[in-house]
């Protein structure tokens, strides 16, 4: 169900091309170099859409927790050429089972990576036992919070300081 309703929501005529040779695969350890590039390339409006603040600089500190995988975190990326293009990850969430953050370079939106991501992170959530799904997504983001109105019209959405709290019920 979850993957018709994405399907349905990103089927839009004025879409870029597809993200063709773009491969979804766990994250590593040795791609924290990859992962550094990918962070210090993003445009500073996604890089704000997506941590909140600008993140030029990425620390070796932040890189190496956005490709930690253990029991509560589970980490996406999308790689064109050895190149990162997106990146995902799911945890262990507080209001919710599982929470998710995604983010794709400038030049990749709209190809539909981001969803081919969420898809396959919301799988192995699912896989994992989680039954509910959280996001923070800042206000002005409206891309995304137009596609989870489409896809969960009964997610609940709690605006809080500029950020959208959203939580949905996946389908099992």
């Amino acid at each position: 169900m979850l993957r018709t309703q994405l399907a349905r929501v990103l089927r839009d005529p004025e879409r870029k091309p597809p993200g063709d040779g773009v491969e979804i695969r766990p994250a590593r350890m040795n791609d924290e170099e990859r992962l550094r590039r990918f962070l210090a390339g993003l445009s500073l409006r996604t890089q704000t859409l997506r941590f909140f603040t600008g993140v030029s600089r990425p620390s070796a500190s932040m890189v190496r927790a956005m490709i930690a995988v253990d029991g509560r975190r589970d980490v996406l990326l999308a790689v064109h050429e050895d190149v990162v293009v997106g990146h995902a990850m799911s945890f262990a969430g507080s209001g919710s089972d599982v929470e998710i953050a995604l983010v794709v370079a400038d030049e990749w939106q709209g190809r539909g990576i981001g969803s081919r991501l969420a898809r396959r992170l919301l799988r192995r959530a699912g896989a994992s036992g989680a039954r509910t799904l959280g996001m923070d997504v800042l206000c002005e983001n409206r891309t995304v919070l137009s596609m989870v109105r489409r896809a969960w019209p009964e997610a609940t959405m709690k605006a809080t300081s500029g950020t959208v709290e959203v939580t949905v019920a996946m389908d099992p």
